[in-house]
């Protein structure tokens, strides 16, 4: 059967998931009468809640004669590491955009790394059927895109559609039919080649790992793309490392193919399909699996460094225990290690002493989407502030810049680029119109002043702005930069947070904590009014007497708690503070210390 293999790419919320499923349906993967969840390959339970793409997916579907193997690209940089190693296994890449937008930054990121690869892409302008569509001034924002990032002359003369992916329909022009995605199923198999192995001479089998995961029944499971030869099951090959040196030799125990949205056994891999094999124990991503008589490692794609560091602990605090079932830091370390294993962006190390692990991924979205699997497997954890890593270079000292991209309301743009370019020290590069009343604003921050930014943003905007952001490079560093502002509430005692003591409290800045739940000392239960921080007691009730007053005995009405997200709780702390996280609960406090040291602080405070 005729092949081709192809990476659907977009920015987060683009509808590339929900094209996905049209293109099931309408290629028969789907039965009519078949149930089909909206975004079928959002398989994650974080997936469906976020409504992003956290993890690559394969699907395949066929269309007159020819098998089309889709690939499911994450929307978001954080997650680059899995589109580096995916865009390995495709011949083309179909760039969808949405029609209001253009081109955003998630897009910049994994399309470079596609024209890099001399990869051809298919524009498809989604959405045009929105009210503030514009698809002229879209596909105009995708063609300068594409030649600021180097694109050849075949990359820059690239086709392009207008669809609906809700709506499921693709034409090559705007009064269109509107029919269905024939269209793009036609322009797929003329424009994107089939796989070089598949006309290549029959060479030994080879095949490059990009994926790996871990199956109930199999075991131990690698998904890549057939690069030469044939496989049959129950074949004996090995698995060869980066430099080419032997990891072990095994037997295939079996082969999957993706049919539509399940993998199915087959007898007999063939050069270009992307298959997932069994029967290793210890082969892992970038590792070659081959024929024993193949001697040389296939090529594996460089992948981006970390640019932010994280500390994950044990609870230590006086509620330790009481949620999870894995507290342990050696069970903490074990879980980390498999997550390092799976997903190539992330690095794990051991700290001094064995009870804290240094973590470090491409962001903070990465690393909340890791502390909240952990917490739902059952751990418990104390997650330190985010940390730049920084670079040396010829004796200068570099650190990570982002390309953050603001959209924003008119009035509130000199708000934002006074904090951008003024406490952040970032650079603007660009600022234009985007739409009714609205403005684009491009600059270059220092990845640590935009550490705790995005709450401020918000509240700046009204919560009406969108920022995405970026990895742009690394330059000189900047100097210190100003962090957060405003002090804390700590408690001072270990109980039951009482509300008429919270009301009291009110005057002292916003409360992170409702009546009724449990505080311990040192626990951070509200952000002070002032830039210093405050031990209160949030146990104290109101003292009673026989006499009974007019006025003294009214209700007391709380104003409700500021709840933070996980992702927002780590971006908020300070260094000397940590989030507790529990399977049920997501807490902040201050680090504990010697009472010794407490006490030597306390008098050199006054």
């Amino acid at each position: 059967m005729d092949l081709r293999n192809i990476a659907i790419i977009a920015h987060v919320d683009h509808g590339k998931t929900t094209l996905v499923d049209a293109l099931l349906r309408q290629s028969g993967a789907v039965r009519e009468n078949q149930a089909l969840a909206e975004r079928a390959l959002d398989s994650n339970d974080l997936e469906r809640e976020r409504g992003i793409t956290i993890l690559a997916k394969a699907t395949s579907v066929e269309w007159q004669g020819t098998r089309i193997n889709i690939v499911d690209t994450p929307g978001h940089a954080d997650f680059g590491g899995e589109v580096e190693r995916i865009l390995s296994m495709v011949d083309g890449v179909v760039l969808l955009v949405d029609a209001a937008e253009g081109p955003m930054p998630q897009t910049k990121f994994v399309t470079a790394k596609a024209l890099a690869l001399g990869l051809r892409p298919i524009v498809v302008l989604n959405k045009v059927d929105r009210p503030d569509a514009d698809p002229d001034r879209a596909l105009n924002d995708c063609f300068d895109l594409f030649a600021d990032l180097g694109a050849d002359e075949d990359q820059l003369d690239f086709p392009h559609l207008y669809a609906s992916g809700r709506a499921g329909w693709a034409d090559e022009s705007l009064d269109g039919p509107r029919e269905d995605l024939a269209a793009l199923f036609a322009l797929i198999t003329a424009h994107v080649p089939p796989p070089e192995q598949a006309q290549a001479k029959p060479d030994p089998f080879r095949m490059l790992a990009t994926t790996l995961a871990a199956d109930p029944f199999l075991g131990r499971i690698l998904t890549g793309r057939v690069e030469s030869g044939t496989l049959k099951v129950n074949t004996t090959i090995k698995a060869l490392s980066r430099d080419g040196s032997q990891i072990e030799q095994f037997r295939v125990s079996r082969i999957l193919a993706f049919r539509g949205l399940a993998q199915q056994p087959i007898e007999t891999a063939e050069a270009g399909d992307i298959v997932t094999l069994a029967g290793m124990s210890k082969a892992t991503v970038a590792d070659t699996l081959c024929d024993l008589s193949v001697t040389n490692a296939l090529p594996a794609q460089p992948i981006d460094p970390p640019t932010i560091s994280v500390t994950f602990g044990i609870n230590d605090s006086p509620l330790a225990g009481r949620d999870g079932s894995k507290v342990q830091s050696r069970v903490i370390r074990e879980r980390l290690m498999r997550e390092a294993e799976t997903n190539v962006a992330i690095r794990v190390a051991d700290t001094p002493g064995g009870e804290a692990f240094e973590v470090s991924g491409r962001g903070e979205l990465q690393m909340g989407v890791l502390i909240e699997n952990m917490r739902r497997e059952g751990f418990e954890l104390s997650i330190s502030r985010p940390r730049v890593i920084l670079r040396e270079e010829n004796g200068q000292r570099l650190e990570p810049i982002e390309e953050v991209t603001i959209d924003v309301d008119e009035s509130y743009s000199g708000a934002v680029i006074e904090k951008l370019t003024g406490s952040r020290k970032g650079e603007m590069t660009e600022m234009k119109q985007a739409g009714t009343g609205k403005t684009r604003i491009v600059a270059l921050v220092p990845s640590r002043g935009l550490i705790g930014y995005h709450g401020e943003f918000l509240t700046d905007t009204r919560g009406t702005g969108v920022l995405n952001r970026i990895f742009h490079g690394w330059a000189p560093h900047k100097g210190p930069i100003e962090g957060r502002r405003q002090g804390v509430l700590i408690s001072m005692e270990n109980g039951v947070s009482v509300a008429y003591a919270l009301w009291n409290l009110e005057d002292r800045g916003r409360m992170f904590i409702g009546a009724q739940e449990k505080v311990y000392e040192g626990m951070i239960i509200g952000e002070h009014s002032r830039d210093n921080d405050l031990e209160v007691n949030p146990l104290k009730g109101k003292k009673l007497t026989n006499i009974r007053a007019s006025g003294s005995d009214e209700a007391v009405r709380l104003t409700p708690p500021v709840l933070m997200s996980l992702e927002q709780a780590i971006a908020y702390i300070d260094d000397d503070e940590l989030v507790e996280v529990t399977p049920s609960a997501i807490r902040l406090r201050k680090r504990f210390l010697d009472p010794h040291d407490r006490k030597r602080q306390a008098r050199a405070a006054g």
